[in-house]
């Protein structure tokens, strides 16, 4: 009697770990394909996010060993070379994936103690070092949690759990500001964030000016530092009182209190060069008036309009 393995008997007879870890790839290979087209429809983005685009943007550098810890699967949300290979929730987009996908299945299924995945950690989320199958069927199984070898990674800006790819640009400029302006540790509650590109370059242009003025009206050399809290204290945040004194960011949906503070400059500018001495908390409101976006405003905005088109014509 010839001897039969173990494995020469599953094949013969058909393997129903196998056959599990089959269909749970098939479902999951729907799943990513499903994935892909809700958020195409919705505008999202539906990508993994790239460590080193990351790690560019945001200059990362200094590095803490935290250990291993459980953490939060949905909360990985990018990979050091697999963020081709998955989708944002960990679904297999490549049928490149499939032997390792089951293999890692299999030992799920199995019962099977796999070692911890290694992330590194930014803010308050991951990204893969080593890992990104298990990550994907544990995700497949509704797990929740999962332990990890994490390296901790210090940002210069917070990093939020819903961090999509196209947020990277704009943080880079966040952390090119802080670093040139050494705002976050002259005045640690600073919060400074604006929700389009560009305007961090318009905002260090405005202390430059202010440093201009007040060595002037000194008769003295103005440090940065001196320049950066002055301009902070007496400039930017009196502005950003009377917005949110007059509840005026709900007029304003996605947008920033860094965002109307330069608007409402520019408006300030505009007003006294036309009508002589404004008050800033003048141009605060006549600007809300005039580009709000709550619809009753609209309404109005357009009747006024309306209405003086019809005058002009009689």
């Amino acid at each position: 009697m010839s001897n039969i393995s173990t494995d020469d008997l599953n094949r013969a007879v058909g393997d129903p770990i196998q056959r599990s870890a089959e269909t749970d790839y098939r479902r999951a290979r729907s799943k990513a394909f499903w994935h892909m087209v809700f958020s195409a429809l919705r505008g999202q983005s539906n990508k993994l996010i790239p460590y080193q685009e990351t790690k560019d943007h945001l200059r990362l550098s200094d590095q803490i060993y935290r250990g291993v810890r459980a953490i939060r699967l949905d909360r990985i949300v990018g990979s050091v070379g697999r963020y081709r290979d998955f989708d944002r929730a960990f679904l297999p987009t490549q049928t490149h994936t499939r032997q390792r996908w089951q293999r890692v299945d299999r030992a799920h299924l199995s019962f099977v103690d796999l070692p911890p995945i290694q992330v590194y950690q930014v803010g308050e989320v991951y990204f893969v070092r080593d890992g990104n199958h298990r990550i994907s069927v544990a995700r497949q199984h509704g797990v929740e949690f999962i332990d990890a070898e994490v390296i901790e990674v210090t940002s210069p800006v917070p990093l939020k759990a819903d961090l999509q790819a196209e947020d990277l640009t704009l943080l880079g400029e966040q952390a090119a500001f802080f670093e040139a302006t050494r705002l976050e540790q002259l005045r640690p509650e600073a919060e400074v964030r604006f929700s389009l590109s560009g305007h961090y370059c318009t905002l260090l242009e405005h202390i430059s000016v202010h440093r201009y003025f007040m060595g002037l009206e000194q008769g003295r050399e103005i440090s940065c530092d001196e320049a950066v809290t002055h301009w902070y204290d007496t400039v930017y945040q009196p502005v950003v009182q009377i917005i949110q004194q007059q509840k005026v960011l709900k007029e304003f949906p996605g947008r920033t209190e860094a965002d109307l503070y330069l608007w409402i400059m520019d408006h300030l500018h505009y007003l006294r060069q036309e009508y002589g001495q404004v008050e800033v908390s003048q141009a605060v409101e006549t600007f809300a008036e005039a580009h709000g976006q709550h619809p009753i405003k609209r309404l109005v905005r357009s009747v006024k309009h309306a209405l003086a088109e019809i005058i002009e014509e009689m």
